[in-house]
């Protein structure tokens, strides 16, 4: 029950258990129902159990992600607030967001990498573009294209110009206000192409009413052998995945990281796991404390690369 946008999550066997225990605050940085959110609740439940704790879910949606990162930068390091992060909160904002009143890197200590879903490419389905390199030539020689993004500031957004920028076309950006308005007008030929999540237009690309020209994996996925990988149609920088994972504030104690980082990556372990994160729209990519560290930092260097050819600044 979804009670001023809070969920505890606990089942009635193991309540008089997790009753003894504070329960452990999970913010999402976007409101309830989302990719972000759904994700955030599959896991937490089962987490909850190993942790011997009851989990609320707490929304802070709003700017881009700012308002609940910032909530969670401020709470106190005892291991009693965690959040769900991923790529534009603890990476692009750093470089595309005004005055950030955090630190993506300094304010947070990386708990656990969870899950990412691939990018892919599409047009309409009755685009002139069958290929990537179709379309690059649709934006040059004095040719104009026009893009979608879910909003100013986005991956799909950046993603797309900096395709636009290093294949040398022209190329008019359409922001929308979230993933379904700018799908729907994919769909209705508004606009030349949009770089969406899978998920979000998977059904339509095997109903044929979209078609997908590329896809963000290093290998070609399941039940659609024939789409290429980005490397293989010759845009390997497109390959910018969406990424999910826990972060504690600063200063949080190694052993309540470690504790949390096992509950979490353990409730990724095995088929009910997967199958929860599948279901939320995304793949399981666990990482424990360290390597998600490291990836992260490769992943602000990385956004801040694209945030500087591109000069794209988020419009929250």
């Amino acid at each position: 029950m979804l009670i001023s946008r809070r969920f505890v999550l606990a089942s009635s066997l193991a309540a008089p258990a997790l009753a003894q225990v504070a329960p452990l605050r999970l913010i999402v940085p976007a409101p309830p129902g989302g990719s972000t959110d759904i994700l955030a609740r599959s896991l937490a439940e089962r987490a909850s159990m190993a942790l011997n704790q009851a989990i609320t879910v707490d929304n802070r949606g709003g700017a881009g992600g700012i308002i609940g990162t910032e909530a969670a930068s401020r709470a106190s390091p005892d291991g009693n607030t965690l959040i769900l992060g991923h790529n534009q909160t603890h990476a692009s904002n750093q470089w595309m967001a005004r005055n950030l009143p955090y630190h993506v890197i300094d304010s947070f200590v990386p708990v656990a990498r969870l899950a990412s879903v691939h990018h892919a490419t599409v047009v309409p389905a009755t685009s002139r573009a069958s290929t990537m390199a179709e379309l690059t030539n649709m934006g040059r020689g004095g040719g104009r294209v026009s893009y979608a993004s879910s909003q100013a500031g986005s991956a799909s957004h950046v993603i797309a110009e900096t395709f636009v920028r290093r294949a040398g076309m022209e190329a008019t950006h359409i922001p929308y206000r979230g993933g379904g308005p700018a799908t729907t007008d994919t769909v209705a030929g508004v606009v030349d192409f949009f770089v969406s999540t899978w998920p979000q237009v998977i059904g339509l690309v095997r109903e044929g009413r979209l078609r997908a020209l590329s896809i963000g994996s290093t290998t070609r996925i399941e039940g659609f052998t024939t789409l290429p990988t980005v490397a293989e149609a010759g845009v390997p920088y497109m390959a910018v995945d969406a990424w999910f994972g826990l972060f504690a504030p600063r200063g949080t104690p190694d052993q309540i990281v470690r504790r949390l980082s096992d509950a979490f990556l353990g409730a990724l372990a095995d088929a009910d796991g997967i199958r929860r994160v599948e279901a939320a729209g995304s793949n399981r990519a666990a990482m424990a404390p360290a390597d998600f560290a490291a990836f992260q930092r490769m992943e602000v260097a990385r956004w801040q690369e694209m945030a500087q050819l591109t000069g794209i600044m988020m419009d929250p």
